[in-house]
């Protein structure tokens, strides 16, 4: 009896190594040599950011996660690289725009 050799493979996440927000589109660099790009309307805290907002960030979690003190918003690498929207609610981000003195555009604009 021929036996095909197992191999047991352990994927490990990439990390963070650099962070780029534009108006529309957030790029993350990873250190296998990837850069991941989604658009920024995927995660509205950053959408509806300030430039400076969202310019202020920290590569947190060894580099499995991206963190905006100043939107109080958190991405993770992992999230990244298999395509997930923010988990927000909308009652949550509603919430949120309302504490910053911001509303949500009417469906016209």
């Amino acid at each position: 009896m021929s036996r095909m050799p197992s191999v047991a493979t352990a994927t490990q996440l990439p990390k963070a190594v650099g962070v780029v927000v534009s108006e529309d589109t957030l790029t993350v660099d990873l250190d296998d040599g990837r850069t991941i790009s989604v658009p920024i309307v995927w995660y509205p805290r950053l959408a509806y950011g300030t430039a400076a907002e969202r310019a202020n960030f920290q590569i947190a979690g060894a580099g499995y996660g991206i963190h905006w003190p100043d939107l109080d918003e958190d991405v993770g690498v992992e999230g990244l690289v298999l395509g997930k929207r923010s988990g927000g609610s909308p009652g949550s981000l509603e919430r949120w725009l309302q504490r910053r003195g911001q509303a949500l555009p009417s469906p016209a604009d």
